[in-house]
């Protein structure tokens, strides 16, 4: 059963008929040049526009939960994050609980140990660099303990190294059964997943389990990578040829 149901979605001009599913324990990349509709589509399916078609979330609709449940489901996280003041790293990771109206101290820091940010818990938010405010923001997240993490190009400004760690975070996070599992408390089943739009196509062949290629607002491929990093269909998404190496490790996707 499908964690995550999109059946026809249509937004404007930016998405037209998107069906797909995800399922739990999966990690799945939303992938196409710019204004393919990656943005429009996570944003819909975050609640932040009004479209047509369905979005079923564990075979409910999400237009008929209140605000709050869905909050405690689906997370959000946005291209650009800024805090309006100077907020320590442990208060911003304690908002992520604001969907349960509580503050529970043992689940914030078990986000903030998953992302390794304990030895600045207690630093501003606006004194740390780059990568290390991306863990934090995703800390956040993990706080709220959603089913769905939505992240728009989260690690777009990262360098190498954190690129790759909150990649595998995220990756950890849908197949160690969400928050516990990465904190070593849980061996059941997964029921998360994470729907994430990213530009390099080397990450997304390493890391995620299924690709959603996206042209023109409409789905040119989906599925794993092998099905979908093709080099006709990135020629038809990118316009430009690619050299697609996916049976070395870590994948390779390189423009020619």
């Amino acid at each position: 059963m499908a964690l995550i149901d999109l059946q026809r979605l249509s937004f404007n001009a930016r998405l037209k008929q998107v069906d797909f599913s995800v399922n739990a324990g999966e990690l799945v990349g939303l992938i196409g040049a710019n204004g393919a509709g990656k943005s429009s589509l996570i944003e819909l399916i975050a609640g932040l526009h009004q479209g047509h078609g369905e979005i079923f979330l564990n075979q409910q609709r999400l237009s008929e939960m209140d605000n709050n449940t869905r909050a405690q489901h689906i997370a959000y996280q946005p291209q650009q994050n800024q805090s309006a003041w100077p907020i320590s790293v442990f208060d911003l990771v304690s908002l992520g609980r604001i969907p349960w109206m509580d503050e529970n101290q043992e689940i914030i820091e078990h986000a903030i140990k998953a992302t390794g940010v304990e030895s600045f818990k207690h630093r501003a938010i606006s004194k740390l660099s780059s990568g290390e405010r991306a863990r934090v923001w995703l800390a956040r997240l993990l706080a709220g303990q959603p089913k769905v993490i939505l992240a728009d190009e989260l690690i777009a400004n990262l360098d190498l190294h954190f690129q790759i760690e909150v990649m595998s975070i995220l990756k950890e996070y849908v197949s160690a059964q969400g928050l516990a599992g990465l904190n070593h408390q849980s061996t059941g089943k997964s029921d998360c997943a994470v729907i994430l739009a990213i530009h390099d196509l080397s990450l997304a062949a390493r890391f995620c389990d299924k690709l959603c290629l996206l042209h023109h607002g409409e789905v040119l491929a989906y599925g794993p990578p092998s099905a979908v990093l093709r080099e006709d269909l990135l020629y038809q998404a990118y316009g430009i040829k690619v050299d697609v190496d996916l049976d070395r490790y870590p994948p390779t996707v390189m423009p020619l």
